[in-house]
């Protein structure tokens, strides 16, 4: 089914109380689905879709934040000190450890920008499920407004039927009234 312009006018007006051109696109095309009675949910993207960096920065992040880590890094950390100060007669990077705390300088400096740009991606994938989740709410919303005009258009339909059939039978009662009068 074809929607117009005007359609989505009319709709606009009607149920989100604004001029079609104050519309935003995303509102355009929930009245649009709304009035075509489409879905407007989507599948999200998933992950094998993703490009390899944005995959491995996922990844990094996802390990790099996590107890596995932290208890695996501590035990890097446990056996490194503990090589270099006793367990070695010739340490190979004797105390304040200068070669231990380049490593860790270049792993912070490495892991850093890796995590910010899986958390830069994941606040995108937030705006744009945050997005669709407004869009649904909004379809949502018009679907009820809509079952409310077709019940209160039901209800009035009704009512007139009830109404009209109220005074058929008061005009037969009239009738019959007069008749018996008469007799």
């Amino acid at each position: 089914m074809a929607i117009s312009d005007h359609d989505v006018t009319r709709a606009a007006e009607r149920w989100l109380g604004k001029a079609a051109n104050k519309l935003s696109d995303s509102e355009k095309r929930v009245l649009r689905h709304a009035l075509e009675r489409t879905p407007i949910s989507r599948k999200s993207r998933k992950p094998d879709e993703m490009p390899f960096g944005e995959w491995l920065a996922d990844k990094v992040a996802t390990f790099g934040g996590s107890w596995t880590f932290l208890l695996l890094f501590a035990g890097f950390l446990a056996v490194w000190t503990g090589a270099n100060v006793w367990l070695l007669s010739r340490p190979f990077d004797p105390y304040p450890f200068i070669f231990l705390n380049l490593m860790l300088s270049m792993l912070a400096a490495a892991q850093a920008p890796i995590i910010m740009m899986s958390q830069n991606r994941q606040a995108t994938k937030d705006r744009i499920a945050a997005e669709h989740d407004y869009e649904i709410n909004l379809k949502a919303e018009i679907e009820i407004m809509a079952l409310h005009e077709k019940f209160d258009q039901m209800r009035n339909e009704q009512m007139q039927s009830l109404l009209a059939d109220q005074q058929r039978q008061i005009d037969m009662l009239t009738r019959l009234i007069s008749e018996r009068s008469r007799d």
